[in-house]
Order: structure tokens, then sequence, then C-alpha cells
């Protein structure tokens, strides 16, 4: 199908940036200050669109949207999540980490067809309802519509239990042809997500632990560069996995092997970084850079896969429904031309 274009910022791992790749989306650049993260971006750079598409190692207070000005369909970003987290102080927008208004300001100078940010359910209390409003006057000023809900990614093909507060806002003219996408009808469980990784190494247990643990995965957390290390959370998540037999106070190495344990609730198996990347919606192959807990904290930050794919799909038709009402595909340069005149 044709490709739109789009611009990623904070773009982490790149979960957003590979969801919305098998969306229709083809990316200009991605915009990660973390080093390990950039460089997760370039190892699986094949998966993402190939060389020519830039990696931008760079805080996006200095970013200069005008350069792409008009060559945007899609502005995306999951942008830090601090602010508005139960687990912090939830200081908004007096949260020097807030990059809400450095979204805001791309999107003037970008003026993209679209906009997608990503953040935790924790921006949807009552406590930010005026912040909100901030924004979507904001953008309805720019000449967007703004929907904003609460989604689940375990309703989207995501072995986890992982709310997250999506804003999507269009320009005026294409917003009518916008819908969220609605959930799968079975979930996948922990179990079905994580069993050929837990036999891969021999381990006798796997079939037999993949049958017991039916549940959705808790949400992972990756800590900051301040705090949090390679677990899989606090004491409720820790619980949760223990009752699905795993072990959450560490990561391990490597699946467990033929010589582990069976059966024994004093001797659990492990996650590893590829696993918790399986549990995100990652593909088994993807290329993690960095140590362990380096790793673990971009795959516990990382925004899933499918359910960008998902939402990048609704915004991918409303445009291409747009253009086909109007103007339509350019056959030759493979790009929309949704300009009015």
């Amino acid at each position: 199908m044709p490709r739109l274009t789009s611009l990623e910022i904070c773009a982490g791992a790149g979960g957003q940036a590979l969801g919305l790749e098998r969306a229709g989306f083809a990316h200009k650049a991605m915009v990660e200050i973390d080093s390990w993260a950039a460089e997760t971006l370039r190892a699986n750079r094949s998966k993402l669109g190939g060389k020519r598409v830039e990696v931008l190692e760079m805080d996006v207070h200095d970013l200069d949207g005008t350069r792409w000005n008009g060559e945007i369909d899609l502005l995306a970003g999951g942008v830090p999540c601090p602010p508005f987290s139960i687990a912090g102080q939830q200081l908004g927008a007096d949260d020097e980490r807030d990059l809400f208004p450095q979204a805001l300001r791309l999107v003037k100078e970008i003026e993209p067809r679209a906009v997608m940010l990503e953040n935790v359910k924790g921006l949807a209390q009552r406590r930010f309802e005026s912040y909100r409003a901030q924004v979507i006057k904001r953008l309805n000023d720019l000449g967007y519509t703004v929907f904003w809900d609460l989604l689940q990614a375990a309703d989207y093909g995501v072995p986890q239990l992982r709310p997250r507060f999506i804003l999507v806002a269009l320009q005026e003219e294409i917003a009518p042809h916008f819908s969220w996408p609605g959930p799968m009808e079975h979930r996948i469980t922990v179990g079905d997500a994580l069993r050929d990784m837990m036999a891969e190494n021999g381990w006798p247990g796997a079939d037999a632990w993949a049958d017991q643990a039916t549940a959705v995965a808790p949400t992972l957390v990756g800590g900051s560069k301040k705090h949090g290390g390679p677990d899989v959370g606090p004491t409720r998540a820790k619980e949760a996995w223990r009752a699905m037999g795993i072990k959450g106070s560490s990561i391990a190495e490597e699946p467990p092997g033929p010589d582990f344990p069976v059966g024994d609730p004093e001797n659990l198996p492990r996650l590893t970084v590829p696993m918790g990347g399986i549990l995100q919606g990652f593909p088994a192959d993807w290329r993690w850079q960095g140590g362990k807990t380096a790793q673990w904290r971009q795959v516990g930050n990382a925004f899933p896969p499918p359910v960008a794919e998902a939402i990048g799909r609704s915004i991918y038709s409303a445009i291409s429904t747009y253009a086909a009402l109007n103007r339509g595909f350019d056959p030759i340069k493979q790009k929309l031309d949704i300009r009015v005149s």
C-alpha cells in the first residue's frame, strides 16, 4: 500500500516506530536522547525502514521542526510519563520532564496531517483536567480536532495489562474519517506468549509452566536512570508473577536449561530481556543494546508495537479516506497529496 511519512520523537527502543511501520508509515527520522535506546534503534533499523531513516540522538528541546514542514503525515511520540505517573510526584506542567510543550511546538513547526502522543493513564485523572484542556485548545487553535482515550494494551494482542492514555489529533478536514480501533476478541496469555522461549534451552518444565500461566502479565516497568533496576516491578507485581510461576526479583541472562527444577515453588524461572520484549509485543529477534539494566529499562518503558500499529492503521485509514474523496493517491510518488489549495 502507498506509504505515508512519519517523524518519531521520544522514540525509545522503537516500539511505536515498529508499529507505525507495520501500519504503513515510512519514518523520516526517529529522535531519542538516551544513548542505549538510540543504539537499539540503529541495531534494528532494517525493521524500521533501513539506512534511509535518520536516528537523531538528541534532546527534543533542540529539535528544529521547520526542516520537515509540510513533509510529514504523522508526528508521533511517547512523551515522558513521570509528570503524570501514579508512581511519581505527579507534578504535571510543573515537572521539567514534561515534553508536551515541545511536542506542541513541533506540531506548529512541522504542520503534520496527524499527531499521536502516548502517555500513562495518570494523565486521565481529574487533577489534570485543566492541563488536558490546555493541550486540546492549543491543538484546536492550530487547526486540529483532538481525540483522547484510555486504551488497554491487552485488547490489541499484547500479553500484558498496560493501560495507556493516547492522544490523536488530525487536521479538521481529516478528523471526521477517524475512529478508534476495536479490541481483539481474545487476549494472549503469558504462557502462550513465552512457551517457546521457556523451552528453547531444553527446560523440561516449559509446557507445564505455560499451561498454568493463563493470565495476562502485569504492567512491566523499566525504572529511570536514577531509580529502578532490572526486575518486574513493585511487590504487588512480583506477587502476580509468582502466581504464574515466575520469580520476579531479578532478570535472568538466559532461559532455564535442562537441569532447571520442575515444580519447585522455591526455584522458579525468571524472565529474560527478550521475554520482556515479547510481553511488550516486540519480535523475538529484536536486538536490545546496552547492559541488562539499560536493556530492561528500554523494555519497561516501551510503547507496545501492536497498540501503535492498531492506532496507526486507524490514522492511516482516516488520511487515505480523505485523500481518496479529494485528490486521491499519486501512483508515481506513492504519497498522498492532501493539501488544500
